[in-house]
């Protein structure tokens, strides 16, 4: 017991040096400002060194228990046999090892399948080659020119008013509106209201399947509204052109009318997390950002030739830029950490489950020592003794993975569903996660199998 509970504090020791090197790292992939200071502090080092010594305390149980049950006299006579209780224990061990390495796997695979999903999915605008100017409040009546200016400029092929982004850090704007002028319970819509310019939409890369987009040249457009497919389906579908809609009016009143005239393709303004809800959009200021639609090549210097004019119109102002797609990978954060410290963690559960893979091997590659000597002068090849010695192990894997596969599909698909818009979890994950624990497991043991093999049977049987 004395042993086990020295090696596991000497084992703490280096573990803490280890987090101490690791921390940066650490911090950098969980977005925290962790330092060793918390960790060295009272409260959480007593709980370190106390969890040590339980580590201890557990893991010398066992063996100290079993080993001071045995009779000298039985000892002596050379009838102890060490196998007897047929290693249950350290199969169970193994086997929860490799169980939660596997589940691991599985959904570090799940987690970075559904990253790419998003990252590939349909949205129903660009996000690619967008360019974001934030704060641009400076500019009061000068944002238009300022807006106008910039879209000449040599590498930019449009530009918007774009106070409302379709990504959630982005401006929100709800309204109630009426299919009647007289609102009741069964008329009225909830829904998102936007105010756009004329060349927001295609700007922003969106699809017009019904109608058309704000056009200068329809002085109506003034009172003209574009909604979404879900809101067009709320309406009761078909062809919604034309239909009125009516919100408040400065007398509070349901009796501002809007005319219908277009249907935007359903794009993806919140999460995908969430289904496409109702939307609306009509023309309006909103200029606090202004979206630029630029060509890759030149956006370097492009950025320093805006940032010249924005602080010759808006002197002393703070510039500030970024990208949709960066904006929209923002949404998203949580998720790629969790990919990383999942993978991590996976890492991690490998190399401990290898560990006491090796430890096993060992063990039984010892205990069987002289069956293989005997094995050996009765003709045996060393490819025979590797896969006698590798089966058993195998076994334990595949008992592992079967236990694994239940347990993180459950997992994964209860994440999954906080996700409206999601991958399926497909079959091919669970294999890879199986065929890389085996890889694994195998390579593990055969270094042990091979060693033996390959040993004189001379040196086994001769204390015989």
């Amino acid at each position: 017991m004395a042993e086990s509970i020295l090696t596991s504090l000497l084992a703490t020791c280096l573990a803490i040096l280890i987090v101490w090197g690791c921390l940066s790292i650490f911090n950098d992939i969980a977005a925290k400002e962790l330092t060793i200071i918390t960790l060295i502090n009272p409260i959480p080092f007593s709980g370190v060194i106390l969890l040590a010594i339980i580590t201890g305390l557990i893991a010398g149980a066992y063996p100290s228990f079993y080993i001071s049950s045995f009779q000298p006299i039985a000892a002596l006579k050379g009838k102890l046999n060490l196998s007897s209780h047929k290693s249950y224990l350290r199969n169970v061990l193994v086997v929860m090892q490799f169980a939660t390495a596997i589940i691991l796997i599985i959904g570090t695979l799940v987690v970075y399948n559904q990253l790419a999903f998003i990252q590939n999915a349909e949205l129903g605008f660009q996000k690619d080659q967008i360019l974001i100017l934030d704060d641009t409040y400076p500019l009061g009546e000068k944002a238009e020119a300022f807006k106008q200016t910039i879209a000449n400029m040599p590498g930019v092929k449009m530009a918007s008013m774009a106070g409302y982004l379709p990504v959630s850090s982005s401006s929100r704007s709800d309204n109630t509106f009426s299919t009647e002028a007289t609102m009741t319970n069964t008329n009225n819509l909830q829904m998102q209201n936007w105010k756009v310019d004329y060349s927001y939409i295609p700007t922003l890369g969106m699809e017009m399947v019904q109608g058309r987009n704000f056009s200068k040249e329809f002085r109506t457009d003034s009172t003209g509204i574009i909604i979404n497919e879900s809101c067009a389906k709320m309406l009761g579908g078909g062809n919604v052109i034309g239909r009125k809609l009516y919100t408040l009016s400065d007398s509070k009143d349901f009796n501002k009318p809007f005319t219908v005239i277009g249907v935007v393709k359903n794009f993806n303004f919140n999460s995908l997390r969430e289904e496409i809800g109702p939307l609306s959009m009509n023309l309006g200021n909103a200029n606090w950002s202004m979206a630029f639609k630029v060509d890759v090549k030149s956006t370097p210097g492009l950025i320093k030739d805006i940032e010249k004019e924005f602080k010759t119109m808006a002197a002393g102002k703070p510039f500030s830029y970024r990208f949709l797609d960066d904006a929209f990978d923002e949404m998203y954060r949580t998720e790629q950490r969790m990919g990383k410290l999942t993978f991590s963690f996976s890492m991690l559960a490998i190399i401990i489950a290898c560990l006491g893979l090796f430890g096993l091997a060992t063990y039984m590659a010892q205990q069987r020592i002289k069956e293989i000597g005997v094995r050996k002068v009765l003709g045996a090849s060393v490819l025979n003794i590797v896969k006698m010695l590798s089966s058993d192990f195998i076994k334990l894997v595949a008992i592992a993975a079967l236990i694994a596969f239940p347990v993180a599909w459950f997992i994964m698909h209860k994440w999954l569903e906080d996700f409206a818009y999601r991958t399926p979890i497909h079959i091919w994950v669970f294999f890879v996660a199986g065929g890389v624990s085996l890889t694994i497991a195998l390579f593990t043991v055969s270094f042990q199998a091979i060693k033996a093999a390959v040993a004189n049977p001379i040196k086994s049987l001769r204390i015989e």
